[in-house]
């Protein structure tokens, strides 16, 4: 009998699990021979019990009005231990960096004086807050929790695609992935030596209340969401659970002499700490959207006295967004003194009229994004799009140039996923967490692998047809940290020599 990867095809795109000679790369040889093992049978097995989980614990998304079981491929993605060190290093670099940028273009400007950007990146950025210009927070930290999408190119190489340092999405997906593989796999995850990810979300609260204004010893946190319709509602009430802090509506908090409020069933209570779920425009109708029903009327004059703290802070848009992506290198190297240790997608900026007259010019061989979208919105994949599809978007990267970004087209790499009955190469990026607690940025183990499901797409977002895998970091030694992913709720076996994994038993009861 053939195993799951002997008929595996190859395609041009740098592979994760066979190296170029065809063998499988030497961190990933494990997991190579547990697949051989299993039959299309055993998959199908395991992916009824990953999808009843993901049903019982209500892990889901909303698109298109409905709530749909977010996507988990059952073929996790394996990081070794030393690339994962260049990872930490790289991200941890670059939201240094930009968490000095933000505190400069909303401080002194320096950085616009010195001509290392210019002012018209900061001006005509719609992430840009003119009315939190001067507000210091209390520990210095605007970037409590980032995400920082990385991408492998055909030779290999880590790239970072964007910066996420508004409202990033994708951590709970990383617990609730991690625990479902740890019942589905569970003897193959108990073979490797995998960093644990059941820390995320109190590594989060610690940050959080880090934050608190000055004086404030026992600080009272909560989690504001835009509701039970927003796309990431199962999120947000995953993390105010986990973290063990109230979720609340705008509805919920007030403002008086410029201090927050939450109402409660023993009264009002002060509020110290705000991790919002709530864009900007929609945040406080004060200053923004008047016709906004999520956010808080006056929360950002309590936050300028430095009575609350808003994370990530307000205002974070304008470092994320695309076009000043294509500045980071030369910011690490302003503010840190240090050559980048991830580089770019090599990027243009169509708002200068020789670069954008050559980008037109070859417009088929390109991506093109708008700088301030998102989930995969508006992206045009040259070589994929078709003669009106490019002709739109030619048009309207003349009418507003400043609004759009040009890349190199990226062939990202591919890692075997379950489609059917059978292992095929899927593209696949990487979003690391990174949290800042003001003395310290830490990078999670693991992040939230996506996976574009359907054949030949490039496009890995949930809201179109992406899929997740769990994110194995290995290390050369056991992880000695007093959090832990298991044990599974049932015994098992770990896979060595010849014994298949046996997969969740349906003898033991749940838990």
């Amino acid at each position: 009998m053939g195993g799951l990867l002997d008929r595996y095809p190859h395609g041009p795109a740098y592979d994760e699990m066979f190296a170029a000679d065809g063998l499988p790369h030497a961190h990933m040889k494990a997991l190579h021979d547990a697949l051989q093992m299993l039959t299309g049978d055993d998959l199908a097995r395991r992916a009824a019990a990953r999808d009843s989980s993901f049903r019982d614990q209500g892990v889901t998304y909303s698109h298109a009005g409905e709530d749909w079981v977010f996507p988990l491929d059952l073929i996790p993605r394996l990081i070794p231990a030393a690339e994962w060190e260049l990872v930490e290093a790289g991200v941890i670099q670059r939201v240094r960096a930009l968490e000095a940028f933000l505190a400069d273009v909303y401080g002194a400007a320096e950085v616009i004086r010195d001509a290392v950007v210019p002012r018209s990146l900061v001006t005509t950025s719609a992430g840009f807050c003119r009315s939190v210009q001067g507000i210091r927070p209390p520990n210095g930290v605007r970037i409590h929790l980032a995400g920082i999408d990385l991408v492998r190119d055909q030779a290999g190489v880590l790239r970072v695609l964007e910066d996420n340092l508004r409202v990033p999405s994708g951590m709970s997906y990383t617990v609730e992935n991690r625990r479902t593989m740890a019942r589905v796999f569970p003897g193959l995850f108990l073979e490797q030596q995998v960093r644990p990810v059941a820390s995320y979300p109190g590594r989060l609260l610690d940050a959080l209340r880090r934050a608190a204004p000055a004086g404030v010893e026992q600080p009272t946190v909560v989690l504001l969401t835009p509701g039970v319709h927003n796309a990431a509602y199962f999120e947000h009430a995953f993390l105010a659970r986990k973290m063990g802090i109230e979720l609340v509506e705008g509805q919920d908090l007030y403002c008086r002499d410029h201090i927050l409020y939450m109402r409660s069933m023993g009264g009002r209570r002060r509020v110290d700490v705000v991790y919002r779920r709530v864009n900007d425009d929609f945040l406080d109708p004060v200053h923004f959207r008047p016709e906004s029903v999520v956010g808080c009327p006056g929360i950002l004059n309590a936050a300028r006295v430095g009575n609350v703290t808003v994370a990530n802070a307000i205002g974070n848009g304008v470092a994320d967004d695309k076009l000043t992506y294509t500045y980071v290198p030369e910011l690490i190297e302003y503010y840190l003194g240090e050559r980048p240790l991830l580089t770019n997608v090599t990027t243009y900026r169509l708002d200068d009229p020789d670069v954008r007259s050559e980008c037109l010019a070859r417009l088929d061989q390109l991506v093109v994004k708008p700088v301030e979208g998102s989930g995969g919105a508006g992206i045009v994949i040259g070589p994929q799009a078709s003669d009106a599809e490019l002709a739109a978007v030619r048009a309207r990267v003349l009418a507003e140039p400043r609004a759009w970004i040009a890349q190199e087209t990226v062939l990202l790499s591919t890692s075997p996923s379950q489609i059917g009955d059978r292992l095929l190469p899927r593209h696949i990026d990487l979003r690391p967490f990174v949290v800042n607690d003001g003395e310290q940025i830490s990078v999670l183990p693991g992040g939230l692998t996506r996976v574009a499901l359907r054949e030949g797409s490039m496009i890995v977002n949930s809201s179109q047809g992406g899929g997740s895998k769990d994110t194995w970091v290995l290390t050369s030694q056991p992880h000695k940290a007093p959090e832990a992913d298991g044990p599974p709720s049932f015994p098992a076996q770990a896979v060595r020599g010849t014994i298949p994994d046996r997969g969740p038993s349906h003898d033991q009861p749940q838990q």
